[in-house]
């Protein structure tokens, strides 16, 4: 078991500076200084103004000009540390929850201080669903209050548990290769590259699921 989830611990990861894995997907981004964009900016644009456009229709009406903006950066860095978990030898950040509870915890307590603060009737009508029996408010209210209260630990324990299956899975088929004959081994050659394929659209996936459940969190407050 121990090396099974040595792919997790940073202090078996062959480089020293492995938490600067977070940072390592930043070099991939594409330089926006070009005069004539190549193909690799205009796909950047092009996938920055559809998130703009879909979080501007989840957030609704807002007064706050540029709101999108964090959103798109939470993505990106997401997005950019799932995928350089992938790469041989790079430590995967996000399957830690110190990294997946900070991002959400900070997001999670800036909403509810907004709503609580500018807008607290409307945070109480949320508590009681509209047509709830007056017998069961008060079973309402504890069920919604501690449905709101868990959920930066449900988007961390998600992003998180993802991250950990995937990578758990592939080394698992990979401990398998010494022990299996030629054809066995192309066979397990064939799953691992499917198995990868697989965990680079689930990296994709649950960096969009993460940071599209914090603007619909974020628009409830509004």
């Amino acid at each position: 078991m121990t090396s099974l989830f040595s792919s997790f611990d940073p202090s078996t990861i062959v480089f020293s500076l492995n938490w600067v894995s977070i940072f390592l997907g930043t070099m991939l981004l594409p330089c926006s200084f070009w005069l004539i964009p190549s193909r690799l900016n205009m796909l950047w644009i092009n996938l920055t103004s559809t998130l703009h456009k879909e979080f501007k229709l989840l957030i609704g009406h807002s007064n706050f000009k540029g709101s999108t903006i964090i959103f798109i950066g939470t993505f990106i860095m997401i997005l950019m540390s799932n995928f350089m978990g992938l790469f041989p030898y790079i430590f995967t950040s996000t399957s830690h929850m110190v990294i997946t509870l900070s991002l959400a915890l900070p997001l999670w307590l800036t909403f509810m201080m907004k709503g609580w603060l500018e807008n607290t009737t409307h945070m109480l009508a949320h508590l009681v669903p509209q047509g709830t029996p007056s017998v069961l408010m008060p079973f309402m209210v504890c069920i919604e209050s501690i449905s709101n209260i868990i959920r930066p630990g449900t988007l961390a324990i998600r992003l998180s548990a993802n991250m950990i299956a995937g990578h758990l899975l592939l080394t698992l088929l990979g401990s398998m290769g010494p022990k299996l004959g030629m054809i066995e081994l192309n066979l397990l050659i064939i799953a691992q590259l499917l198995l990868l394929t697989l965990e680079l659209a689930v990296s994709i996936i649950q960096s969009y699921v993460f940071t599209v459940l914090s603007v619909l969190y974020s628009s409830e407050v509004n």
